[in-house]
């Protein structure tokens, strides 16, 4: 997969076109993915930030009917994750996930969560970013963060 971005960090400024370009390069990469099977999809792009949605639907429950925690830490993996490809996009470099810790705060049956990234730490050799889950009225769902070892190469 080519890692979208160009020659500009996910701090950078963007315009908008360069933005909606990224979004959808993002979207394409879902395709046939865990991504994809969640109904994640990629949202927003700002100066130190990328977001991400999820529907939450019974598709997404365990069996007590509330929103499973793993679909919640797959969002903020995912969001996360392609957060760095998209920082690394110029470089040369990937990275990939080595700790993802959640902090699951409220329960949801139903609606549309966003998880926001942002970084923590942009090293050489590790990213960090903290992403903050929240439901369609922005309450706090889940609290996490991802550390990520940068490699060298574009493809694991």
């Amino acid at each position: 997969m080519s890692r979208p971005g160009g020659d500009r960090t996910a701090t950078g400024s963007r315009d908008e076109a360069d933005r909606s370009s990224i979004l959808a390069e993002l979207s394409r990469s879902n395709a046939d993915t865990l991504m994809a099977t969640l109904g994640i999809e990629f949202s927003r792009i700002g100066n130190g930030f990328l977001e991400a949605t999820m529907p939450v639907e019974p598709r997404h429950h365990q069996p007590m009917g509330i929103l499973h925690g793993g679909a919640t830490a797959a969002l903020a993996e995912s969001v996360g994750s392609m957060a760095s490809a998209v920082e690394l996009a110029a470089s040369g470099r990937h990275a990939v996930g080595i700790e993802l810790a959640i902090n699951h705060v409220a329960s949801v049956r139903s609606g549309v969560l966003t998880a926001r990234a942002e970084p923590a730490h942009l090293g050489r050799s590790t990213h960090l970013w903290q992403i903050r889950i929240a439901d369609q009225d922005r309450k706090l769902i889940a609290l996490a963060k991802i550390t990520l070892i940068v490699l060298a190469g574009k493809d694991g």
